[in-house]
């Protein structure tokens, strides 16, 4: 098999301050070219010397090696499938999609064309959570009786330079609403408990922000492992609040987003998991880039794989069926 190259040009789609951030890390990643291609109204803060493309046709043309796709929720698989069929290895953020059309096609391509294809679920590359998901193997507080997450941060604070009614996170039609945009809970619960059997919740809109989409929903989910967890997300917190509780059969372990300090009590005896000198939340988008040019060449297979996503979708998916309708939701 021939060596492959590493990856030497990359293309953002969509500068959100995802996009805006994986392209100031990508300079940092040893990638030498790097462009961008914004529509509408994104205007985050880009560095200098990256190039600014109109059109998508024309960006693709170049033929960069990589995409990072980063623009609304509701054109992430269009987008990744341009991408895909000029060749480019995908980092998709965060959710995969609002929807399930041409996913399917997009795993075809990614497949034919033996690329990578990863979700930018960037909380599996938090030190602390990785400290937990090893103590959870080692079954350190027994078996998952029940977990609870809250996750609440004010929607108008995230991106200042521009009016969040205009964000995707605000519009049905971007593929807005807290469900998905705030979906790592649902992500890394998976990712630590294993798969969903079943889902219910309620959402509601009470916050009187200028949005179209749900504020708030309470997730109730049901494990194949037979634990149980509750996951509160909403716009509205000020100041943020994002932690979780895992209680086992012999012990309880818990985090908090904001000190990212995990703990571990078992026994009367308690453990701490400090996060390393130094640390920043932009570190988990570091390590996600870097981890995903290390799977372009081989060197490590992608932590969140398209079916991941996918999973992810398809618990939201659940999630606002179970709230239209009062029940509970198979997945």
């Amino acid at each position: 098999m021939p060596e492959l190259s590493r990856v030497e040009s990359l293309l953002v789609i969509g500068t959100g301050s995802a996009g805006c951030r994986h392209t100031v890390n990508a300079a940092t990643a040893g990638i030498t070219d790097v462009s961008v291609f914004r529509s509408g109204v994104e205007r985050g803060p880009l560095p200098r010397n990256v190039r600014v493309e109109a059109d998508l046709t024309s960006a693709l043309a170049r033929q960069p090696q990589a995409a990072v796709i980063a623009n609304e929720t509701s054109l992430h698989i269009n987008s990744g499938l341009a991408a895909a069929r000029a060749g480019c290895h995908l980092l998709i953020e965060k959710p995969l999609s609002d929807a399930f059309e041409g996913i399917d096609e997009l795993r075809r391509v990614v497949t034919d064309q033996s690329l990578v294809a990863m979700v930018g679920y960037q909380f599996r590359f938090h030190p602390s959570l990785q400290q937990i998901r090893s103590w959870l193997w080692d079954e350190a507080i027994g078996e998952i009786v029940t977990a609870n997450v809250v996750w609440g941060e004010y929607l108008p604070h995230w991106q200042p330079w521009r009016d969040y009614r205009t964000s995707y996170s605000a519009r049905a039609s971007l593929g807005g609403g807290v469900l998905l945009t705030l979906s790592h809970p649902i992500d890394y619960l998976r990712w630590l408990l294993g798969d969903v059997a079943r889902v219910s919740a309620m959402t509601a809109r009470r916050s009187g922000l200028e949005i179209d989409v749900e504020d708030t929903a309470i997730v109730h989910l049901e494990f194949k492992s037979g634990a149980i967890a509750s996951v509160s997300l909403d716009y509205l917190q000020r100041p943020a609040q994002h932690q979780f509780t895992l209680v086992g059969s012999e012990g309880v372990i818990r985090w908090d987003n904001k000190s990212g300090f995990a703990s571990l009590e078992r026994n009367g005896r308690r453990c701490e998991a400090p996060l390393p000198a130094e640390f920043e939340r932009n570190d988990l988008f570091v390590a996600e880039l870097n981890h995903f040019l290390q799977c372009t060449v081989r060197e490590d297979e992608p932590v969140c794989t398209l079916e991941d996503g996918e999973e992810a979708l398809r618990i939201c998916v659940a999630a606002k069926e179970s709230a239209r309708s009062g029940r509970r939701i198979d997945v």
